[in-house]
């Protein structure tokens, strides 16, 4: 069985997919899971991000909500160059392990490829002497450059 967070994650996703936004009280949840509300701040906080494919919109006190959504991802012309500019001059392993899991969920890579390219970068990294920064920086201009190669093949 898994975690608590896990559980609150799946139910709300299984929610989002009969329909492409649910509003929920935070209270409500927290009392469902029986769990602190800070539980259900946490599982929006950490799973259901931008870089995860979701906004967050709520609202505080009594008749408060939280509202999710699920947005499309960018535009097909400009798949690529939105990739480029969400990945940045900067990428933390944890925000490129994200990222790579969002493209598998959109089609854009193959979930082999995702599982290689990350194993790749963190492999080149995981012996390299330098900063965290330095590492994020070298981090980004890989996945930047294997994204160009990949996206440019046509599909």
């Amino acid at each position: 069985m898994g975690s608590l967070s896990d559980l609150i994650e799946q139910y709300l996703r299984d929610l989002l997919t009969k329909t492409g936004s649910i509003e929920v009280q935070r209270r409500q949840l927290a009392q469902m899971f029986r769990c602190a509300p800070s539980q259900i701040n946490y599982v929006l906080e950490t799973r259901f991000t931008m870089e995860h494919g979701y906004l967050i919109d709520s609202r505080r006190g009594g008749g408060g909500f939280i509202r999710i959504t699920r947005v499309n991802w960018v535009p097909a012309p400009s798949t690529l160059e939105a990739l480029l500019e969400m990945i940045g001059e900067a990428i933390s392993n944890e925000g490129m392990s994200i990222l790579l899991e969002r493209l598998v969920q959109e089609s854009i890579l193959e979930l082999k490829e995702a599982i290689l390219l990350k194993q790749l970068i963190q492999q080149e990294l995981e012996n390299f002497e330098g900063t965290e920064e330095v590492k994020d920086r070298l981090r980004a201009s890989y996945l930047r450059m294997v994204l160009i190669f990949l996206c440019g093949r046509g599909g």
